[in-house]
């Protein structure tokens, strides 16, 4: 699909004198807006790429304005840190120039990977990603954050533990454990960071960037935590939700002390799965893992929740 019109105009405006848009391409993997690669070039040569982000879907649009602003204020934010992300270039929170809400940047190289093959040389560094990100002090703090997961929203998978899920749900029924608070990502995972990896030397691999900011908030390590160890476990394996915490520790960061409270991070997240498991899994198969289907992932997820009752609760 190529750029709408009134969009390409917004776009347009937006480019350097003698700049044109060569090339269109989408982007797969997200669950909430529709991403494009925008090919920039002059008459002589390619001179860069662009990343345009739209919000076409009904259903999102009522948050479309809000996390446009909140993304292009944490890019603002990340400009200059030690933390790779895309630069804010252009912005239409409300649709006033393009046909849907809008937010133009730049493009990272490399690309999100979610294959099976190298997550014992990834997870690593995933996990001092995070901890440089929960490290950042920002002169003005984001919104604390929100979870919406309640006891009684959670859906259990069909042949699923039921004494576990009881146990589990009961968990979240309790008042937040207290915390110390970090500025969070609040969606780090695996599709979110873009890596750099050597045909021939897979475990050279490297991190170039993080994106996805359009949640960014106040709150605790272990929410972003608990978030990636949901997705690791969805993704490889149930073990690797653990693992992942564990990795996160090595790399320097801080976790809750108390298994009570960890346990109370970590399930509130897997929990707040059983509600998307499908689209979940559909993001899932069009980044090209087929193999994750509805039926897979709700295995693996009661596996990983059963799994999290035994060793914390």
């Amino acid at each position: 699909m190529t750029v709408r019109p009134k969009t390409l105009a917004w776009v347009n405006r937006h480019l350097d004198s003698g700049e044109r848009i060569v090339k269109t391409e989408t982007l797969h993997g997200g669950m909430t807006a529709e991403m494009r690669r925008l090919t920039i070039a002059t008459d002589d040569a390619v001179t860069r790429h662009l990343v345009l982000r739209s919000f076409v879907d009904s259903y999102y649009l009522e948050n479309a304005e809000e996390w446009l602003n909140r993304e292009a204020g944490a890019l603002t934010l990340l400009a200059g840190t030690s933390v790779l992300a895309p630069e804010l270039v252009a912005l239409d929170p409300t649709a006033a120039h393009c046909e849907y809400p809008s937010l133009l940047m730049t493009h990272l190289e490399g690309r999100s990977v979610l294959d099976d093959a190298g997550v014992e040389t990834r997870a690593p560094l995933l996990a001092r990603q995070l901890v440089a990100i929960h490290a950042l002090q920002p002169a003005e703090r984001p919104q604390e954050f929100k979870t919406l997961t309640t006891a009684e929203s959670v859906v259990i998978p069909k042949g699923a533990d039921a004494t576990a899920w009881a146990a589990a749900i009961n968990v979240i029924r309790k008042p937040a454990p207290p915390y110390e608070g970090r500025f969070l990502h609040r969606d780090f995972q695996p599709g979110n960071v873009l890596f750099d990896v050597p045909p021939s030397r897979p475990t050279h691999a490297r991190i170039t960037g993080v994106v996805d900011w359009s949640q960014p908030s106040w709150g605790p390590a272990d929410l972003d935590v608990a978030h990636c160890c949901t997705n690791l476990a969805l993704l490889h394996d149930p073990s690797w939700g653990l693992r992942f915490a564990e990795a996160y520790e090595e790399a320097g960061g801080a976790l809750a002390a108390a298994p009570s409270e960890r346990l109370y991070w970590l399930v509130r997240d897997a929990l707040s799965c059983s509600e998307e498991v499908e689209l979940w899994a559909q993001a899932y198969q069009d980044a090209g893992r087929t193999d994750l289907t509805t039926s897979v992932l709700e295995q693996r997820l009661d596996t990983y929740v059963t799994g999290l009752m035994k060793a914390l609760g």
